[in-house]
């Protein structure tokens, strides 16, 4: 049994420390702003009131889903996207120190419409 478990944890070694580096990549319709999750599928956005859509994924700073009824009264600085349509959040990225750190970021439709994006170094550049 010892002979099973011993090279499973030496591989898990090896991957852990390379699966945290990992860029997550964001889409250029990201924007970046604070959330207080309420009860499903509510919640505050920049202290203003908003839903979660059908079906919105929420994501950790693990980038592993995670439920909406689990954040109840959780804080954190996230990116998002909005459906269009309805204006109904669709994804919510939950940010790690270092996400937080890239600056700037578009907290309006305004600026991500007047601002270039990287994708590939996931910055972006004012004007």
């Amino acid at each position: 049994m010892l002979r099973c478990v011993l090279p499973a944890l030496l591989a898990a070694s090896f991957v852990l420390p390379a699966a945290a580096q990992v860029q997550r990549s964001f889409p250029a319709t990201a924007l970046r702003g604070e959330v207080q999750f309420g009860t499903p599928p509510e919640l505050l956005l920049n202290g203003k009131p908003a839903r979660l859509a059908p079906g919105a994924r929420i994501r950790g700073e693990n980038n592993m889903l995670q439920m909406s009824g689990a954040l109840v009264n959780v804080k954190a600085v996230v990116h998002y996207t909005v459906e269009r349509q309805s204006g109904l959040l669709l994804d919510i990225w939950v940010l790690t120190p270092d996400e937080m750190r890239v600056k700037p970021w578009p907290v309006n439709d305004a600026q991500a419409t007047s601002w270039t994006f990287d994708p590939a170094a996931q910055t972006w550049a004012r004007p």
